[in-house]
């Protein structure tokens, strides 16, 4: 299937990340965040501080999914394990060995995976922590191992801001991406669907994947967002599970079972404005960003999100790579009052609308730009200005749904299409919302609504 996405928009930020990649810096502290996970409500920590782990070694449980355990990064030694209120876990930090040591998992070749029963592959994934990977919709949370999906959803492009170009990431990987596919399809009797960017040409490592049903999307951000892709592809309908992985719980996977052990490794892209050096690095999961950070950043008043700018998590220096999260992203803080607004007329302004004073469209869609995280404005009544539709390439009513959700009106809810949405599908909207709102909080609740009526 070929679909062309005309809604959407391309936030074109500078500070792009050369196609460099750096091997060797490996940060001492890890944490894993239970808060990285959504919907984990009773966690059950299996370690205390001054424990020894190996990479793969369990730290803790949901007790409401006992069977999928959350597992450390690295070995070392358990010194801290960081509490919120009540007592809520936030993080479990680990001094890493200078060399790692690994749980040791059934290990395969390419040629014998087809002999693993899905009662192998499935215990294999839930023991090591690989699981975690597995995004069941609706809802956005952990696939529950209970749950058969009716397909599996990847894809293989990013298209959000400075986002990591998957071609260059993924290079010489090509047999643990299929790996990750031969292990997927003893989870699922339907298909896995994986897509590409129009722009990514038959060379692409993600089109020679095999025993996968390939699709291709052209347009603008959001086209590289799964949910979008479902959506364009096999809807969601009520009673029906899908699941989604990323190519790197892909590679994750593919490791697990050629490799036989957890290896957390993956290539991120550090990308933004105020860094010296945007570049990609070989890191492992949850590994501290000072290593990354320390000289190379030419402000001192930025933010540092872990993620991409639409829908990453606010973090420092001192903070930690989210466990899905495959980019860090350096912005200028925009802690300042600007005299005016918007109201100056300026084509230095990166915005979605054409209001006076927003003269950016003039530039073209090539020009890149300084961007702050200054709102310009706090929230606002909720103004209906049909520009949500404009950004969204889904079949729905966005403002519509939005307010179902603010009335806690469900059965709207289900019939405008909650199922098949989740925060990251609405980034765009709050992007270019005037009513300043927390567009994706929103999302959230609402889905934490349905699934707790």
């Amino acid at each position: 299937m070929r679909v062309n996405i005309r809604k959407g928009f391309d936030i074109n930020l500078k500070g792009k990340a050369a196609k460099t990649l750096v091997e060797d810096v490996r940060p001492n502290l890890y944490a894993l965040q239970p808060t990285d996970f959504v919907g984990i409500s009773r966690p059950k920590i299996l370690v205390q501080p001054g424990d020894n782990v190996q990479a793969g070694t369990p730290l803790l449980f949901d007790k409401f999914n006992p069977e999928v355990m959350f597992t450390a990064p690295v070995s070392g030694e358990v010194t801290e394990i960081e509490r919120g209120d009540r007592r809520k876990p936030l993080a479990i930090k680990i001094l890493a060995d200078k060399e790692l040591s690994y749980v040791s998992f059934p290990k395969y070749d390419l040629g014998s995976l087809a002999g693993v029963s899905a009662e192998e592959a499935r215990s294999s994934l839930l023991k090591s922590g690989v699981w975690v990977n597995l995004i069941e919709r609706p809802f956005g949370l952990v696939a529950n191992p209970e749950h058969t999906p009716k397909a599996i959803f990847i894809s293989g492009f990013d298209s959000a801001p400075l986002a990591p170009d998957y071609e260059f990431v993924f290079k010489g990987q090509e047999q643990y991406l299929q790996a990750g596919i031969d292990i997927l399809q003893k989870l699922t009797p339907g298909k896995i669907h994986i897509s590409t960017h129009t722009q990514q040409g038959a060379g692409s490592i993600f089109k020679k994947l095999q025993k996968v049903t390939h699709h291709e999307f052209a347009g603008p951000h959001p086209a590289g967002n799964v949910g979008v892709q479902i959506h364009q592809i096999d809807p969601i309908n009520k009673g029906e599970y899908v699941w989604t992985v990323t190519p790197y719980g892909l590679q994750q996977i593919g490791r697990l079972f050629l490799d036989g052990r957890y290896d957390a490794c993956k290539v991120i892209v550090l990308a933004g404005s105020e860094l010296n050096q945007p570049q990609y690095y070989n890191i492992i999961n949850g590994a501290q960003l000072k290593p990354l950070l320390q000289g190379n950043v030419n402000n001192s008043n930025v933010r540092v999100i872990s993620g991409n700018v639409l829908t990453g998590t606010k973090t420092s220096e001192e903070g930690f790579l989210g466990f899905y999260h495959t980019q860090v992203s350096v912005l200028p803080e925009g802690n300042h009052h600007e005299f005016l607004g918007w109201i100056l007329p300026s084509t230095k302004k990166l915005s979605f609308q054409r209001a006076f004073g927003l003269l950016s469209f003039l530039n073209g869609k090539n020009q890149e730009y300084v961007m702050d995280t200054n709102l310009h404005g706090e929230e606002r009544a909720f103004v209906q200005t049909g520009v949500f539709e404009q950004v969204l390439p889904m079949d729905i009513y966005p403002t519509f749904l939005l307010k179902a959700i603010l009335s806690r009106d469900f059965e709207a809810m289900e019939e405008l299409g909650i199922y098949e949405v989740l925060e990251e599908d609405f980034a765009l909207c709050e992007f270019v919302d005037v009513s300043k709102m927390e567009i994706q909080a929103l999302i959230r609740e609402g889905l934490e609504a349905l699934q707790n009526a």
